[in-house]
């Protein structure tokens, strides 16, 4: 039976895993690469079903497999029994395979995470602040990055693969919604950020815009592996999100797509002494710092559950009638452009702060006509606040062991 002739689950199972390998002499790497791809999308497999969904034969699965067990790779897990003929053994990532150092670099805080071949964070340090500065954060970070390596003890800090770095690509803009000192502000318009890291260490370091590497995170480890396009949005100090179209991140020729936070909130017009909110006016966390300001309450609630209790409440829940309209505002307008599977909301708040929200913006979105055009799901983000700081950990580990070096193609632009 050919492709076309697979039924519609099969066909797009397949077409999931991409790209597949090659029996061809002189590809041996790459098809190192694609067999770990499809352990990391779809979980422990036997080498049966590695050699199906890799389209490799099975002595070449075999090989594969003895190679990445004897680099420390991958293991083999207990065996499966119960079923006709030999038990299969399932082959699944090695933890201690790769690590990488992901490092978030916030308006409010700094985070440095220690995350193994499997995702999972091994090491956290994190740095609040009201704004960076740079004379006491990147001393810091110098100190995080031997204290990490440090902690994996010899043998196994060889294994650490590369630092990722996750910012905004203008961390001093806006100065006057942040009410920013502009001395403050313009220092970080003459640093790079990525080179500053480059000479604190010698191993490969990767930059990524903070909210597109947020949306690493969900298309690699969270909902990415069984949505193939997708609309993400991630709710910081700034909203801000990302574009994934064929499982694919996009960011467009001038590294406009998915920057849902410029989205105007209204028609502009001749008479107006300003031009329309943009989103990150009325859905980012830094709205929320603002009336927790003005009523004299800790604006450090706004990342925590206490802004469901007394006496934040009442603010949070103004503030979160204005972003959930404004966020449904984006999704019909990004519905009648792209054709989405799903909208994914993710953001720096408390869960349940974000579920509040997310049933607020459905809420919202029943307003709208979807006459002409499909309604996209609306779904929680899984991986948390942490999720910049995974995404940036997961571009090094990606640039040294997954076949598609495209997948974050222009990440920082």
């Amino acid at each position: 039976m050919s492709s076309a002739e697979l039924p519609d689950a099969e066909n797009e199972e397949r077409h999931r895993l991409r790209p597949r390998g090659s029996n061809q002499i002189g590809m041996s790497q790459f098809n190192e690469r694609v067999v770990l791809q499809a352990i990391r999308f779809h979980g422990s497999l036997p080498k049966a079903d590695l050699a199906r969904l890799t389209n490799l034969s099975n002595q070449t699965i075999s090989l594969i497999i003895n190679r990445l067990l004897d680099e420390g790779l991958v293991c083999k897990l207990a065996s499966l029994r119960g079923k006709v003929g030999q038990p299969s053994v399932p082959i699944a990532l090695d933890p201690d395979g790769a690590y990488s150092i992901g490092i978030k670099i916030g308006r409010r805080s700094m985070d440095v995470l220690l995350v193994d071949f499997v995702g999972q964070v091994r090491q956290r340090s994190s740095m609040s602040y009201a704004f960076p500065d740079p004379e006491k954060l990147f001393p810091e970070i110098a100190r995080q990055l031997v204290l990490m390596s440090a902690a994996l003890g010899p043998a196994h800090a060889q294994r650490l693969c590369g630092v990722g770095i996750a910012a905004p690509l203008m961390l001093g803009g806006w100065q006057q919604l942040l009410s920013l000192d502009p001395a403050q502000s313009d220092q970080w318009h003459a640093i790079d950020i990525r080179a500053r890291i480059e000479a604190m260490t010698s191993l490969p370091v990767e930059f990524a815009k903070d909210t597109a590497a947020a949306c690493v995170a969900e298309l690699v480890a969270g909902r990415g592996r069984t949505i193939r396009s997708f609309l993400y949005m991630f709710v910081g100090t700034f909203i801000g999100g990302g574009l994934v179209i064929d499982s694919h991140l996009r960011g467009g020729q001038q590294g406009n797509a998915g920057a849902v936070g410029s989205i105007p909130l209204g028609l502009a017009s001749s008479g107006q002494d300003a031009p329309p909110r943009q989103l990150l006016s009325d859905a980012s966390l830094f709205s929320l710092e603002q009336l927790f300001d003005a009523a004299g309450l800790d604006r450090t609630a706004a990342n925590d559950a206490r802004a469901l209790e007394a006496p934040w409440l009442t603010h949070t829940v103004a503030w979160m009638d204005d972003a959930a309209r404004g966020i449904a505002l984006a999704i019909s307008s990004a519905a009648s452009l792209l054709d989405l599977e799903g909208v994914i909301i993710d953001g720096s708040v408390d869960r349940s702060v974000l579920e509040r929200l997310m049933a607020q913006v459905n809420i919202a979105l029943d307003l709208y006509s979807w006459e002409g055009i499909v309604r996209p799901q609306v779904l929680a983000g899984t991986i948390g606040a942490d999720a910049r700081a995974i995404g940036g950990a997961l571009l090094p580990l990606y640039a040294n062991f997954a076949p598609d070096r495209d997948l974050f193609l222009k990440l920082d632009k």
